[in-house]
């Protein structure tokens, strides 16, 4: 700012006075005073179009700079469904492969969610995705378990990856499990080095409620399948610039975070 003022205060003085410093009236002189005065007006034009503008748009107009953020969020929105309903046309079998469906297996219209058992927010959003498949049979839920708070987020993860293998009916309930009954406790949380071990257990414990063989669960957890779904999980997240859970697509848009039934809704029918 104040290099700016006083790049004004020279190209005032310039225009005011410079072209007595040539002193004669010459042609040669002429064509100089004219230079001058037009180096200061661009001068002059530059630095109240910094002054003014900022002054503008943060005491006058403050709403033109929201607008402005607005549309560029807007267009890098729109970039990034571009983006993804291209990958999802392309790769949607792959996504779906080794990952857990909730719903219509056949169904017409497909959800993505990028979750985590541990996230309380997603099990919020989970609530609202069943809600909307008790009311609809055209819709199927792919959960893409979004392994990133750790020892609460792995074993659970890998056992609904690993349900997935015996049968996708037992691996949508031990879901439903996971995400509406607490899997480990304050107490379980005083030592860390163990904690894994006992939300591995508590986990094995709702899988075996489930119906499943957990001797084999177990083994499948450390498995190929695993093992490459969760890699797909990540290099998808990657690919969409998801950094948290829950992350939705629906019918190839995306939608970060807690979204209600009311805008899964109107998705569905976009």
């Amino acid at each position: 700012m104040i290099w700016t003022i006083l790049v004004l205060v020279v190209a005032i003085a310039l225009f005011l006075f410079g072209a007595n410093v040539l002193g004669s009236t010459g042609k040669g002189e002429n064509f100089l005073q004219k230079c001058i005065k037009l180096v200061a007006i661009v001068l002059i034009s530059g630095c109240m179009a910094r002054l003014v503008v900022p002054y503008y748009l943060t005491s006058v107009n403050p709403m033109i700079l929201q607008d402005m953020a607005n549309n560029f969020q807007e267009q890098q929105a729109a970039e990034k469904n571009k983006a993804i309903r291209k990958a999802v046309k392309s790769g949607a079998e792959s996504m779906m492969a080794d990952a857990p469906i909730l719903g219509n297996a056949d169904a017409k219209n497909t959800i993505f969610v990028w979750t985590d058992f541990s996230c309380p927010y997603c099990r919020r959003v989970h609530g609202e995705l069943s809600r909307v498949l008790k009311e609809r049979d055209d819709v199927r839920i792919v959960i893409k378990n979004f392994s990133i708070h750790g020892d609460l987020s792995d074993a659970p993860a890998r056992a609904v990856i690993a349900a997935k293998i015996q049968d996708n009916a037992k691996a949508a309930a031990l879901v439903e499990t996971l995400m509406t009954h607490e899997y480990y406790s304050s107490s379980d949380m005083k030592d860390r080095s163990k904690l894994a071990e006992k939300v591995k257990a508590n986990v094995l414990k709702f899988a075996k409620e489930a119906g499943l063989d957990v001797k084999q669960l177990e083994a499948d957890m450390q498995g190929e399948v695993v093992t490459r779904e969760l890699a797909n999980v990540r290099g998808m997240a990657q690919e969409f610039e998801i950094n948290g859970t829950p992350f939705l697509i629906i019918n190839e848009q995306a939608f970060p975070g807690a979204i209600p039934y009311s805008q899964i809704i109107d998705a569905l029918k976009k």
